[in-house]
């Protein structure tokens, strides 16, 4: 099965200073082994965003071009903003971003890796799983 890894799951792991024992840093890795991480373009843009030294930035874009993007759908983003409506109404609030992340989720039937704990409450309101560490 196909995992969906969240931004701040990659980030932990790209981060020079993080300690390298973290469970989802593990988890993220044995999951690119498997061949099971999914990747979106939204995940990728965030990642990208925000480099200051062009360096780095082409050379992480240069590591993510390893990862193909799943091809979203017109439903993907009417779902996303579904459940942007579904949350508000519950006074949860959440990015758009986090929000399709939950459609495709949900849509395609694939867990999310990630360390966001607005994902637990998105839990309560869609149907998506999440993914936790192994071990």
């Amino acid at each position: 099965m196909k995992i969906i890894v969240d931004t701040c799951v990659w980030s932990l792991a790209l981060r020079r200073n993080t300690v390298k024992k973290n469970p989802f840093i593990n988890e993220l890795k044995n999951l690119i082994e498997e061949i099971r991480v999914q990747f979106i373009g939204p995940i990728r843009q965030e990642l990208l965003s925000g480099i200051k030294s062009k360096k780095q930035f082409d050379t992480l874009k240069l590591h993510l071009e390893a990862f193909s993007d799943v091809e979203l759908e017109a439903k993907d983003y009417e779902l996303a903003a579904e459940y942007f409506n579904a949350a508000r109404k519950k006074g949860i609030q959440g990015s758009n971003t986090d929000f399709l992340i939950c459609a495709i989720s949900s849509r395609r039937k694939m867990p999310i890796l990630t360390t966001d704990k607005d994902f637990t409450n998105f839990q309560s309101v869609f149907p998506i799983s999440l993914h936790l560490p192994r071990g």
